[in-house]
């Protein structure tokens, strides 16, 4: 097989937990900002899992190819909060929260497959495909949630942390925030992001598989 033949498998495998992500990722922004009375969600089509109203195609295809891409962004109407340093910072956080949980549930799913395939004798074929899926599921979905939360515009993580820490940041992020995007663009180019999120995500993977496989060892 060659590696372009296995490059294409590995990124159909991807696929799925991507989809899945990008959508959950979006959509709780859209629900919880919806919830707390931005109903402009609604009539923008946000309120929904159906990946066709989240993935920018451009973006999608630019994050298969070279590992970077993006979704389509919310829109939120801030002026129908009640709070608006708390209900912005809740929406921001949403999306990353989302990917967490989804990675939990991968979790736990790639546990319940362990656990099938062991009681009906071992591995086959499909069985090592759904464990490949679940697996990068996991990975990518711990990939959204902490990348997302990086402190530099236009990420969820710039909003939580303005929020928090008030005026002076947001001065800050207004007056440098084209150089700040440039930026993070060349962080990312350059794979700097790896250093960052890449220790995060597998120490967070680690302690979910290890978990896991602790909860399996007392069931099997």
């Amino acid at each position: 097989m060659s590696n372009f033949t296995i490059q294409i498998i590995d990124k159909l495998l991807l696929l799925p937990g991507l989809l899945i992500g990008l959508s959950a990722h979006e959509f709780a922004h859209a629900y919880v900002a919806f919830k707390l009375g931005d109903d402009s969600q609604r009539f923008q089509g946000r309120l929904t899992l159906n990946p066709i109203k989240h993935i920018d195609p451009l973006g999608f295809l630019l994050l298969m190819l070279l590992g970077y891409g993006w979704a389509k962004p919310v829109m939120v109407n801030s002026r129908r909060f009640k709070n608006l340093r708390r209900d912005d910072t809740l929406v921001a956080i949403a999306g990353p929260i989302a990917n967490l949980i989804l990675a939990i549930i991968f979790t736990i799913s790639m546990g319940l497959t362990v656990l099938i395939i062991t009681r009906a004798g071992g591995y086959n074929q499909t069985s090592e495909i759904i464990m490949k899926i679940l697996e990068r599921a996991i990975l990518i979905n711990l990939v959204l949630m902490v990348f997302n939360l990086i402190p530099l515009p236009p990420l969820d993580g710039h909003q939580i942390l303005g929020n928090i820490v008030g005026t002076p940041l947001w001065n800050f992020y207004y007056k440098y925030a084209d150089i700040l995007r440039i930026a993070l663009t060349f962080i990312i180019i350059l794979g700097g992001t790896r250093y960052i999120i890449s220790p995060i995500v597998g120490n967070i993977y680690n302690f979910l598989i290890n978990l896991m496989q602790n909860i399996l060892l007392m069931v099997l």
